[in-house]
């Protein structure tokens, strides 16, 4: 499957974004989401995901209550709504599908298998 993040730019503390991934190639309503974001000199880390039905969702503790994850399958796109944005949040945004077994983790990059290219995101105080 093929996937393209979209939507990054430049806003100012605590304005929103809205990202997308769009996939393409495999039935992307039998994927996992997930959504990471890496900052120059760190490591890539986990935002949020949503599994396959839309049923569950997950988040770091660091966006909890300011990002939001959702689907729509019909569509074959995710998206990651981004509210009260700090400087903090700056990274390079990477989604990601896979499937999640009861035993896996949601939070870990290697439970994913597919990667978009990324899409920046710079948020100035």
């Amino acid at each position: 499957v093929q996937l393209q993040a979209s939507g990054g730019g430049s806003v100012q503390a605590g304005g929103s974004l809205r990202l997308s991934c769009a996939a393409s190639g495999r039935t992307f309503s039998n994927y996992d989401v997930g959504w990471f974001r890496q900052a120059p000199g760190k490591e890539r880390e986990f935002v949020a995901a949503i599994n396959w039905s839309r049923i569950s969702t997950y988040y770091a503790d660091s966006v909890k209550g300011r990002f939001t994850i959702s689907r729509d399958n019909a569509e074959n796109t995710s998206y990651l709504r981004m509210n009260s944005l700090k400087p903090e949040d700056t990274a390079v945004y990477y989604c990601a599908v896979g499937y999640i077994s009861p035993k896996g983790s949601w939070y870990e990059r290697r439970s994913y298998h597919y990667w978009g290219q990324g899409t920046q995101v710079t948020v100035s105080s």
